[in-house]
């Protein structure tokens, strides 16, 4: 009896869509899920024969769920506080490499593998654009990026030196004031020179720069002189010296630890914000600001991933510079995506080949660091939606229970 398959088919559909929406809520905190609704579909029709007027006389032969369909919008940002986590808030996936496989997923919750790479909880590589020195290629071939303790800073040797400072005009011809100025040679180790100011006349000072003799290799005197002359002034306190002066090591002498000297140890810029630096009016003489433009080299001690998906490091030398950017993909159906589990998607030939980019860009979206996106499963909807599915469910059953009365009803005609 054909009845019976019709509401089977109805409990089978409905006993789906039971299993998607308690699937959705069993989900309800599972970071970057994606809601699933079922969609319904009727089976073929019998024809039975046509009426009077030529209209078919058809009776269905019950329902099936004829496809799944995914909600992708994007869930709410929670804030972890954990840098490692990463929300996307907009379209696209991440790229996970697992022993060579590809996959997908909107879950950010990552960590630091044990080489310093960035990667998903079940280890799978975050893959991205790694940086070169600090440079990133968001044109070249996606790779894992590399953030791990182990990351340095290179040392940078002292280019520039600037003294924002004034000198007493009040002092006497032969007064002196000396003021310490740290730079960094190529090795990164630190030398400390000292600045000697000598009043010598009206509106003018002499200066010295020298270095301790341990400092220098083949120095036959202690300090040793690096660079001297005059720095003259106007009635108005201000410098008319032309800069910048260029500070050299005397000829035959190298660092002592062996780092490589450049023709012009540095230059020192007499001039700041096109303004001089360095002014004579009646106060006392003061350094203001002392910039040079060296430093040591570093380790990496924190890091950051901006709305880009550029992983900004810190170094331990107070320099920051970028570690990689995380990429994103993006498909042209995402219903034709295959879920894997924990989060990760598969591409298929109905999703398409996954377009690539960095955050921002194109049609995908930005990541916020430090957060994850919570699943976009909403409680009373999936009740409601629980609801309708359990009476349709009953219904059917209702259905099976009539139909079973009927053919006993006929089978009770037999003699």
């Amino acid at each position: 009896m054909s009845a019976f398959s019709i509401p089977l088919s109805g409990l089978d559909a409905y006993s789906s869509a039971l299993s998607a929406v308690s699937n959705n809520l069993a989900n309800l905190n599972t970071t970057g899920y994606k809601t699933e609704t079922p969609q319904f579909s009727d089976l073929f029709y019998q024809q039975l024969g046509t009426t009077g007027s030529g209209n078919p006389i058809q009776v269905g032969n019950g329902s099936t769920i004829g496809s799944t369909e995914t909600n992708f919008a994007t869930g709410s940002p929670q804030s972890t506080g954990v840098p490692s986590d990463v929300a996307i808030q907009g379209n696209g996936f991440f790229v996970v490499n697992t022993n060579g496989v590809t996959s997908y997923t909107r879950n950010g919750n990552f960590n630091v593998n044990n080489a310093g790479y960035l990667t998903t909880s079940s280890g799978g590589l975050v893959m991205g654009y790694p940086a070169v020195n600090g440079v990133i290629n968001p044109n070249g071939v996606l790779g894992p990026i590399a953030m791990g303790a182990g990351q340095t800073s290179p040392p940078n040797a002292t280019a520039n030196v600037t003294l924002g400072m004034n000198l007493n005009a009040s002092d006497a011809v032969g007064a002196s004031y000396s003021a310490p100025v740290t730079i960094y040679d190529a090795l990164g180790a630190s030398h400390q020179l000292t600045f000697t100011f000598t009043k010598t006349a009206a509106n003018a000072w002499g200066y010295t720069i020298t270095a301790p003799q341990s400092d220098i290799a083949g120095a036959a005197t202690n300090p040793v002189t690096l660079g001297s002359g005059t720095l003259n002034f106007n009635g108005s306190g201000q410098l008319t010296t032309a800069g910048p002066i260029a500070v050299t090591m005397p000829a035959g002498d190298t660092w002592a630890n062996g780092a490589t000297v450049p023709a012009t140890l540095f230059n020192w810029q007499l001039a700041s914000g096109g303004a001089p630096a360095i002014t004579q009016v009646a106060s006392p003489s003061v350094v203001l600001s002392n910039i040079q433009d060296g430093y040591a080299s570093g380790t990496l001690s924190s890091y950051s991933v901006q709305q880009d998906g550029t992983v900004e490091g810190t170094f331990s030398n107070g320099r920051s510079a970028a570690l990689g950017q995380i990429a994103l993909a993006n498909f042209a159906n995402l219903q034709g995506l295959i879920r894997d589990g924990n989060g990760a998607y598969t591409s298929t030939l109905g999703s398409g080949a996954a377009n690539l980019g960095v955050p921002g860009t194109g049609s995908l979206g930005t990541v916020a660091g430090g957060s994850l996106e919570q699943s976009n499963a909403d409680i009373s909807t999936e009740f409601t939606q629980l609801i309708q599915d359990e009476t349709g469910y009953q219904a059917n059953s209702r259905a099976v229970t009539t139909m079973n009365n009927v053919e006993q009803a006929a089978i009770s005609l037999i003699p």
